[in-house]
């Protein structure tokens, strides 16, 4: 905010308190010292009343990602251990070489969308409802024959965003549904560039949300499950290289043909996996904890139950994970 509306911004504090009142005039240097002190009294007000690109607004809570990830999050102790150190390092590094970028993989359900509503939490006071968290919804973009004004329109949305503050958030959603082109032309500011026609990128965070590669993630997790091993014997080295070549060499991915993966641009490939019957009745009993409800065990078994699972011989795995939780609790209470 600039400086004048700050001072009117007192001003009219003052004058409607009856404040400025008391004073009767002595000076033009005492006028415009009264100005200069008032613009950064306002500046003040303002910033703690409106949120602005400062520590009051954005500090990182790496304790409280941790906390949210380990209690929120069911069965992607992958995903959360990946994340946790992702964002942590990223955040704590003063001088980041390149903005962070992530690229998350999994089924519809599995909390894609909601690790990034926990990041955001943990960075921005005003979570997802900032004004730095931008979200990008690639089916509003399938009128290829506009594929240069999208690149355009996204150009100068990042650029703009990031211009008026460094720390901002950009989340993609259905990157697999994304024109190949489109998702080319952002990625200048996903690299190692210190400035691109004057801004900086490198404080920025961007997460793709992607279905791509899950045949490959829940095979993985089929074989385990087949061998008798525990789930949480998976570790990221059982699925990152895989899913990363298949990512790669996928037409539908959302990543190809672009250079983002050969350039090194995604810093980490986060994978998913699908979620079973124990974790959807934990999302059953986190809903209705949410809602203020006390957890109904009988509620809770026939949500499940009633979830659509697969494969068809074996039903392990939720075919929606949890996301379908939340519209059918209100047909159980």
């Amino acid at each position: 905010m600039k400086a004048t509306y700050a001072t009117y911004f007192v001003y009219y504090v003052l004058i409607s308190s009856g404040f400025v009142n008391a004073f009767e005039p002595i000076s033009t240097t005492f006028v415009v010292g009264v100005g200069v002190g008032l613009a950064a009294v306002g500046r003040t007000i303002y910033n703690y009343v409106y949120e602005s690109c400062d520590s009051k607004w954005i500090a990182f809570n790496s304790t409280g990602l941790e906390v949210a990830l380990d209690q929120k999050l069911f069965g992607q102790h992958v995903a959360s251990r990946v994340i946790q150190k992702a964002v942590t390092g990223f955040m704590n590094n003063k001088n980041p070489i390149k903005p962070l970028v992530l690229s998350l993989h999994g089924w519809t359900g599995t909390g894609k969308n909601f690790v990034s509503q926990l990041i955001a939490e943990n960075i921005y006071k005003e979570g997802m409802a900032s004004s730095f968290v931008h979200q990008f919804v690639t089916t509003h973009f399938l009128n290829w024959s506009q594929l240069e004004n999208y690149k355009s329109q996204l150009q100068q949305w990042i650029k703009g965003n990031v211009t008026n503050c460094p720390r901002s958030m950009f989340i993609f959603d259905k990157m697999d549904k994304m024109h190949p082109g489109l998702i080319d032309c952002i990625k200048p500011y996903l690299g190692y560039s210190e400035y691109l026609d004057g801004v900086s990128y490198r404080q920025a965070i961007f997460i793709f949300l992607s279905n791509a590669g899950v045949q490959h993630i829940t095979q993985e997790a089929l074989d385990f499950w087949k061998a008798g091993r525990d789930r949480e014997e998976i570790k990221l080295h059982d699925l990152e290289p895989a899913l990363s070549l298949t990512l790669f060499n996928n037409k539908k991915s959302g990543l190809w043909p672009s250079s983002l993966m050969d350039r090194n641009l995604v810093d980490v490939v986060v994978p998913f996996l699908p979620l079973e019957y124990r974790h959807v009745l934990l999302c059953v009993k986190a809903e209705m904890s949410a809602r203020g409800l006390e957890p109904n065990q009988d509620v809770v078994d026939q949500m499940a139950r009633e979830m659509v699972y697969f494969p068809k011989s074996e039903k392990i795995f939720s075919a929606k994970g949890c996301k379908t939780i939340n519209r059918r609790l209100d047909y159980f209470t």
